[in-house]
């Protein structure tokens, strides 16, 4: 059974940074498709980043250029580098995991069968 848990969040002002950690248990990084998402209140969750594990990383537009997503297969945890953290930014923020069956992830929520439970990001102006 695949368990996933995020820790990083917290409040960071417009401009600054943070880091969200996903440690997880029960599969291989690089087997399966890891990825970030992210809902704000009202809003539908979407994808920022997703990652193979082998090299290949999608990021949604949004965050091109700012976030960016890395593992560590030794330490069972992948990782979301957020820089120049916007207000639009705010939401909580999940990690997810899905077996990989093709050559590339998807990048759907709803193509993600398992899920932590989410840490909070907060951004003031």
């Amino acid at each position: 059974q695949l368990h996933l848990v995020e820790s990083g969040g917290g409040s960071v002002q417009a401009g600054g940074s943070l880091r969200l950690s996903c440690v997880i248990s029960g599969y291989t990084l690089t087997k399966y498709c890891s990825g970030w998402f992210r809902q704000a209140p009202g809003k539908e969750r979407e994808e920022v980043a997703v990652t193979d594990a082998l090299g290949n990383m999608n990021y949604a537009d949004a965050v091109k250029g700012r976030f960016t997503i890395s593992t560590d297969n030794d330490k069972n945890t992948f990782y979301l580098q957020m820089d120049n953290v916007q207000p639009e930014d705010a939401a909580m923020y999940y990690c997810a995991a899905v077996q990989r069956y093709f050559i590339t992830c998807p990048t759907a929520p709803h193509a993600f069968f398992d899920w932590g439970k989410g840490t909070q990001v907060t951004v003031s102006s």
